[in-house]
Parts: structure tokens; sequence; C-alpha cells
């Protein structure tokens, strides 16, 4: 792989725009070198003696190894071709200006061009690196008053729990004592605790160092954040509470800050390298093109900047290390080490194997139902309708599933195409975040067995003799879904457990909406109805005719939305963003129009037609305008890129323009539920179709969604999250007073 490709797979996504611009220096390189051959080009000279053409040849070899060794002496300073000055000399500040001796020789002006370009680029990079080494100092010294705190945390929830233990002593400890014969009477257990109290102290007295002592008195300028306390996400504080449960979370949340730093550490020192490397790179080419000898007097200007002198992030990340491995791993330097470090997730060959095997098997399994259906003619018997009313709602919730996890399938594959961070975005643990191989293999293999079990379904009568299907094949649904349920909340390690309790976890803030920043999902209500509350062996269900189920399906309709509302809310009263109160109304509308839609599919009749078709139609523009101009951020008439904007990841313009006219037209096609044109299809299959055109749409806006975010990041340089430590110093309190 040639540098170029390389240096450019190593940036950290949201840093790319301070990074040296290689491409641009190499493109001034290539004019330098086009210069220079139309220069040296001689007329065609006149035939030399063999001996003499060799005898120049020696001479201007000694000549050329005379002026290196006098080079290498510092003996040729004259003849260098550049002089690089630092003005303004504070560290992590400055600018490097460069003047090219030469510039007066033909061709000069390029070149003199390309080391100005050079040192916008040095200074830039030096610039940016020592912001960014300023900021992780900041930070380190916050997160060292934080392990102060958590060490005096330490000792007094120990004297707590030390003391706790001989005043009110364990069940077992009692038994114990009474089996030895050291049970003691009620008359002397005040007695005895002023003896323990006492013990107590004289025993902490003897152990305790002057540095815990002085540990403890951090313990009168803290406050414990109620979000360690409540569970909950909050700003609030509380007097501290010394307990082994609120030392639990108090070290889970200070492990994840040491382990976030470590990592802010890390791509810190690629970045120099990188940089550095990137720097001895484009000079090595400008000597071989040029013929000059410049490289050693510019490297030795970077390696003497800030960029390449400093070592405070490589003295910061030796004292994490030290930090994290004594208090978090119990000096343990392996295990430490593997959680600082995570390893690269590898892609493995078997699962490519494994997700072949099962498009195989998905591709033959379809190819097999359709033969199936042909050759039974099973759309021409009586009992179609009442297959396609109670048992084709059941499969279609599979067809869903594994369209929702092609679509993000397909989503990873391009972000990771077009190097959009979605892992940060999306807060998934480094090393943990499933490719798009493993989710095809999720989803074919759900197809997979979804097929087969809609092939081992396909009866159109009843048993004459029983009067009813059989119940094995018509309970496969069933068994699939709690099959597929079980398998998501297995505890052990298999079946990427990780991303499970990560699915798990956002289900559990989403029925926190309020408390919670997450998305929403759907629910199973024919499942529960259908198998609860109807005849499953004969295919009968009064689901539609049961008010229970009508407020259900209006509730289930609502959820997704509602959830989202509130989180808007939420974000509106802590944030005070109005942005948030528009994108509320977007969802209040949507509210609004699946209401009276769900009203009009239960009760038609020409107001509820007329009713759901203005709300659904308001919903959609406001939705589309949303979608367009602030999920996309495109539409921007002053844009480089007009009706686009700026920064494009996708080289191709004609992608947007049929990504919003795709958009558009997917918005609109559920309004067929309401609109109720004339087509030759069955009202279920018709619903399924527009609800998988809904989930494309989905899978399109996402992709197009992270792209923007991930463009604002870069925009920012945000490249970690700021995460929630436990304690606030009073120091703190009064300087944000």
């Amino acid at each position: 792989m040639k540098f170029g490709k390389e240096f450019a797979s190593q940036m950290v996504p949201e840093w790319q725009a301070a990074y040296m611009d290689y491409a641009c220096l190499k493109i001034l390189l290539k004019q330098i070198q086009h210069w220079k051959q139309k220069t040296t080009q001689p007329d065609t000279p006149p035939r030399l003696p063999r001996a003499l053409t060799l005898y120049r040849a020696f001479s201007g070899l000694i000549q050329r190894q005379n002026q290196r060794l006098n080079s290498f002496n510092g003996e040729d300073t004259e003849n260098q071709p550049i002089l690089v000055n630092f003005c303004n000399g504070r560290k992590g500040s400055g600018k490097y200006e460069t003047t090219f001796l030469m510039a007066a020789e033909e061709g000069g002006e390029c070149e003199q061009q390309f080391f100005r370009r050079l040192d916008n680029e040095l200074n830039k990079v030096d610039k940016f690196y020592g912001s960014k080494v300023k900021e992780v100092m900041e930070e380190a010294h916050t997160l060292s008053k934080q392990m102060d705190a958590l060490i005096a945390f330490r000792i007094k929830v120990d004297k707590v729990a030390a003391k706790f233990d001989h005043i009110h002593p364990s069940p077992r400890m009692v038994a114990m004592n009474v089996f030895n014969g050291e049970a003691q009477s009620n008359d002397s257990i005040e007695d005895n605790e002023k003896d323990i109290s006492l013990e107590i102290e004289e025993e902490n007295s003897k152990h305790m160092m002057s540095s815990d002592i002085a540990s403890l008195n951090i313990l009168n300028h803290v406050k414990l954040k109620e979000a360690i306390q409540t569970h909950f996400p909050t700003t609030k504080q509380t007097e501290l509470n010394f307990s082994k449960e609120n030392l639990k979370r108090i070290e889970k949340q200070l492990k994840q800050a040491f382990i976030d730093i470590y990592h802010k550490l890390r791509l810190l020192k690629k970045y120099s390298f990188m940089n550095i490397l990137a720097f001895s790179k484009i000079m090595k080419k400008y000597d071989k093109i040029s013929s000059r000898r410049a490289s050693r007097n510019y490297m030795r200007i970077v390696d003497n900047s800030y960029l390449g002198s400093s070592d405070e992030v490589t003295k910061l990340m030796e004292r994490v290390e030290a930090t994290f491995i004594k208090h978090f791993s119990n000096s343990n330097h392996g295990k430490g080490m593997n959680k600082l470090r995570p390893k690269t997730k590898k892609e493995r060959h078997r699962i490519s194997f494994c997700t072949g095997l099962f498009v195989g098997c998905t591709a033959a399994l379809i190819l097999a139902l359709i033969l199936i259906i042909h050759a039974r003619n099973i759309l021409g018997k009586q009992g179609k309708a009442q297959y396609m009313e109670n048992m084709f709602p059941l499969y279609s919730l599979f067809a869903f599933i594994v369209l929702h996890m092609i679509m993000y399938a397909a989503n990873i594959f391009f972000w990771r195409r077009y190097r959009i961070n979605y892992t940060f975005i999306f807060g998934f643990k480094q090393g943990t975040e499933l490719g798009y191989r493993e989710v095809l293999l999720l989803s074919f293999g759900l197809a997979a067995l979804a097929l087969a079990s809609v092939i081992s379904n396909l009866d159109m009568e009843m048993d004459p003799k029983t009067g009813d299907y059989k119940a094995l094949t018509e309970l496969l649904p069933l068994i699939l879904v709690t099959l597929a349920l079980v398998i998501l909340i297995f505890p052990f390690n298999i079946l990427y457990r990780s991303s499970r309790l990560f699915f798990l976890t956002t289900l559990l803030h989403c029925i926190c909406a309020p408390l919670y920043k997450v998305q929403a999902l759907r629910s199973l209500q024919f499942y529960i109805c259908y198998y609860g509350w109807g005849d499953y062996k004969r295919r009968q269900n009064t689901c539609k005719m049961n008010d229970a189920f009508n407020t259900f399906y209006f509730v289930v309709a609502v959820v997704p939305y509602w959830s989202r509302l509130l989180q808007c809310l939420r974000r509106l009263h802590e944030e005070k963003d109005p942005m948030q109160a528009y994108n509320g109304l977007k969802y209040f509308l949507t509210i609004i129009a699946v209401c009276t839609r769900t009203a009009y599919s239960l009760n038609a009749g020409t107001g509820w037609r007329i009713v759901a078709w203005i709300c659904s139609a308001i919903a959609a523009i406001y939705g589309t305008y949303w979608d367009l101009v602030v999920d996309w951020g495109l539409l921007q008439r002053r844009s480089k890129n007009r009706w686009l904007r700026d920064k494009l990841l996708i080289p191709y313009k004609g992608v947007y323009f049929g990504a919003m006219a795709l958009n558009i037209l997917l918005r609109f096609a559920w309004m067929q539920t309401v609109l109720n044109f004339k087509v030759s299809l069955h009202r279920e299959t018709l619903a399924a179709i527009v609800a998988s055109l809904e989930i494309i749409r989905r899978g399109i806006w996402n992709f197009f969604r992270l792209e923007n975010e991930h463009l604002n990041n870069v925009g920012k340089f945000r490249a970690f999250k700021s995460l929630p430590l436990p304690f606030n110093y009073e120091d703190d309190e009064d300087r944000d007073v």
C-alpha cells in the first residue's frame, strides 16, 4: 500500500482536516517535477568519448561524496537551500517560516510555494496537537482529583463496613461463635460496642498512613452526583453515602473514564507519529525530485517542534497505566493492559462462509416456496383468505426484521467505506460492534428458519377427521419468536452477547423515554392476541372485535413516536434548545396522523378518512422537510454544491438528489392506507409492502443522517464524548456559579 493511502486510512475521521495535507503537497511536488523536466531537457549533445564520460561521472561522484561529508560535519551550511525560522516561541504554539534561498533560480517559485504550504501544514498540525494535549492534560488533572476522592471513599467504606461487621455480625459469624462457645449475652452488647469502636480507632490509627488521613479530608470538599444513587441521569448533587453499591458505581464510572482518556492519549500519540512520518516522506520526495538536500534541515525543525519533542503524552500514558493497573486490575498488569488496549476485531473467514451458506439456503427456500405455491395452486384454494388474515401477519414480522437487518448491514458497509465513525456516534464499545458480515449472518439465518417454517405450514385445508389444522405447524411462528427472544436474553457469552446486551439496554431506555436519549422499538401485539385469545388450530381470531385489542392497537401505533416526543421534551428542558421543540412538534403531528389513520382502519368512514388524510399529509410534509433540511443538512442554496451542502462524502452528487426524491416518494407511500387506491392485492399484502417501503426509507435515512452527524463532528474535531464523573468538588461548583 502506498503511503498516501495508508496515511489516509490511519487518520482519526473527526480530525481529518487537522492532519498534514499530504495529497496537496504531492500535487505541488508533481508541478516541481514537471518544471524540472521541462527546464533540464537539453538538445541532443554530441557523443563524447567513453573515457571522458567515465571521468566526468567519477569526478561528480567524488564531489557529491565530499559535499555529503561536509554537510554531515556542519561545513556546508552555505549550500543549504532553505532556512527555517521560528517566531512567537510558546510551547505548543508559534509559527514556522521557511526561507527558500534559491528562489532566484529558474522554477524557484514552485519550490517557494511548496515550502510556504509545508510551513502552513506544520503550523496547523503543531497548533492542533498542542491544543489537544492541553485539553487532555486538563482532563487528566480532573481525573486525578476524582481518583483522590475515590481512594478516600474506599477507605471510608472499608471503615464503615468493618465497624458494621463488628457491631452487627452476620448470621454465619454468630453461628460460628455459638458453635465455638463464644456467644455473648444481651447485657454485654453495649459494652462490647464501645470496646469495638475503640479497637477500630486504635487499629485505624496504627495502619492508616498520613496520606490516607489526608485523603479522608478530601471528602469534606466533594459531593456525590445524584445519578450515582438514583440510577438515572441528573445533574443534582447529594451528600456522600458510604455504601458498597455506590462504591461499585463510582469505580465503574472512573474505570470507563480511564479507558477513554487512555484511548485519547493513544490517538494523540498516533497523530504525532503519523504526521512526523508524513513530513519525512514528503521531504524525501522533495530531495529526490529537486536534487537538493533540504530534508535533514527541515526534519530537524520538525523534531524540535512541540509535535516532535513533547513527551507529555508518553509520560501521561505511563501514569494512566500505572494507576489503572493498581486500582482497577488488582495490580494485574496483563489484565489491566487488555482492558486499556482492547484488541482489534478480526474478520473471520468462517463468518463469510456461514453467511454465504445461509444466503444460499434462503435463495433455495424462496425458490422452493414459489414452486410449491405454483404446483399446488395454493393461491386458488378457498383457505387463502383465512391464511392471509391470520398466518401472513405472523410470518411478515420476520420479513420486516430481516429487511431491517439487511438495511443495517448495508449501512455499516457504506459507513465503513466512506469512513463514517458510526461506532462513536452510536456509542458502541470498542472491539465489540458487529460488522456487516455478522449482521448479514444473523439476518439470513433468521430468514432461512422463517422460510422453512412457512414451507412447513402451507396447508390451506383443515384435517377432515379432526376439523382443524395441525397444532405443531400452527405453533411454528410462536416457537420461532420464542426462540429469538430466548437467544436475545441468553446470559452466556455466545452469539454476540455484548451486542445483545446493548440492544436490551436500548430497549430499557426506550421504556424510560423521558429519562434517556434513545430510539424506540415495536411490539408483537398480534402474536399475543392470536395465540392468547384466538383459535390458532382453526386459524380464527376475534382480535379486531375486541375492545381491549383495539385500545392496545392505538397504544402500539403511538408508542415509538410518543417515546421520541418525550425524549425531545426532556432535552428541551435540560438543554434549552429550541430545535428540540420543533423536533417534538414533528413527532406530535405524527402521533395525531397515526391515531386518525388507526381510527380510520378500525372504523372506516368518510369523516375519519378526510381527517386522516389531512393529518397524514401535514405530518408527511413536515417530516419530509425535517429529513432533508435538518437531519441530512441538504437543500442549502448557497453551498458549494448547489441545493446540497458544502461537504459531501459520496463523490457522486446524483446520489443525494436521488435519495431526496426517493425519501419524498416513500414518505407519501404509506398514505395509500388512507387513500385506498384500487389495487389487485390483498389488504395484508398491501400493508406489508407499504411497511417494507417504510423500512427501506428509514434505512436510507439512517445513512445520510449519520453522514451529516459525522460531518458535524468533523467540523468541531469532536472524536470523544464527555463522560460524567461521579464527584463534584466545591471549587468546581463555585466556578460554575
